[in-house]
């Protein structure tokens, strides 16, 4: 008997029915996006490695889909470098492409690439797929979609107040009940320097960002690892556990974070985020959440993440002319502040919507 074909692990076929599911979830995201003013925007599914290596880690290097060159890709490589088996070193020299591992990085390219051709404030979506050499799992791919929705060239908090509209939108249509975890980057900023550790922030951010995962015991055994005293760990954990409501909880950080300018800045924008979301309709239930960490420096305002039993999204907003750490030190000229909502897995949207049909 025949073998029938298959395909790569990690990739999957979408039959009409699904497509028909997935359609209707793209179209109502897009006619949210498209209510607020944002435009389209496609890039291609390769970048040069140039663009892509150096922007999300060595872990992330790793992940990249590298495309070969076109012709006699291994004529002109030396025979001793052959022998010597150094695939990192031997891929640089066979491979110039790879297959864009988000759809930020791309963004940030094209931005720099057409600045003199764009108008700002420039607010722009995109769903496409992605690609990274993972180890294939359970709710894992090596391709799924993305969804970014960015505003470029604004440092507002009104814009930051607007992409939480359109989450509230965009889950209202699909009645799809989620929750809205918001913190703010500088807090955390301030955080570090009144236990004593600011130039430790990331290590701090990172442990901290895995607390509902596996739980406060294991994050202080992390922070004593990053060679954070147990003094500095003690006086963390009220800060961690702080409770009441969200103004409640802001009043408390101004006293907790009176010595650090940069803590008290980030509690005032958060307290102006709160105030404007006052007047606007807003079903979602939005907490302050000082757990909501995010390790990566590129963060450095509001940040929030949309959740419910199969789904985390982010919402991530950069100031300061930052676009992002990597872009910055990759394009030294480009220097406009950038929000976003962004690095969004659709996947997940699509089985909890499927999850809500059947229940229905």
């Amino acid at each position: 008997m025949a073998q029938l074909p298959s395909i790569p692990k990690g990739t999957r076929d979408y039959s009409p029915e699904i497509m028909v599911k997935r359609n209707y979830i793209f179209d109502t995201i897009k006619s949210v996006f498209k209510l607020y003013g944002y435009m389209p925007l496609e890039t291609p599914a390769m970048e040069n490695l140039s663009t892509l290596m150096g922007k999300y880690g060595e872990e992330g290097d790793k992940l990249l889909f590298k495309i070969l060159n076109s012709g006699d890709f291994i004529g002109n490589i030396p025979d001793q470098e052959l022998v010597e088996k150094n695939s990192i070193k031997l891929t640089n020299k066979i491979s110039e492409k790879g297959l864009r591992y988000d759809l930020t990085v791309p963004f940030a390219r094209f931005v720099v690439q057409h600045q003199s051709e764009l108008t700002f404030p420039f607010k722009r979506y995109q769903i496409q797929p992605v690609w990274r050499a993972d180890r294939p799992q359970k709710g894992r791919y090596r391709e799924f979609y993305q969804c970014d929705v960015d505003v470029v060239g604004s440092d507002s908090l009104l814009h930051e107040v607007e992409l939480i509209q359109m989450v509230d939108e965009v889950y209202r249509r699909l009645k799809i009940k989620v929750r809205l975890l918001i913190n703010n980057r500088k807090i955390l900023a301030g955080i570090a320097e009144i236990i004593g550790y600011p130039d430790q922030l990331t290590d701090i951010t990172v442990a901290i960002d895995k607390m509902d995962k596996i739980g406060l015991d294991k994050v202080n055994a992390e922070l004593r690892e990053k060679g954070i005293t147990e003094e500095a760990i003690v006086k963390l954990q009220p800060i961690l556990n702080l409770e009441g409501s969200n103004s409640e909880k802001l009043e408390k950080l101004k006293t907790i974070l009176q010595d650090s300018p940069i803590g008290l800045k980030g509690v005032e924008e958060l307290s102006m985020v709160f105030d404007y979301l006052k007047d606007v309709d807003i079903r979602t239930e939005i907490k302050l959440d000082l757990t909501l960490a995010r390790g990566l420096s590129s963060y450095t305002g509001v940040m929030a993440q949309v959740g419910f039993d199969l789904i985390e999204d982010t919402i991530r907003v950069m100031e300061d002319g930052n676009a992002n750490n990597v872009t910055r030190d990759r394009y030294h000229h480009y220097d406009k502040p950038y929000v976003f909502f962004r690095d969004v897995d659709v996947e997940p949207i699509v089985l909890e919507s499927e999850r809500m049909f059947v229940e229905r």
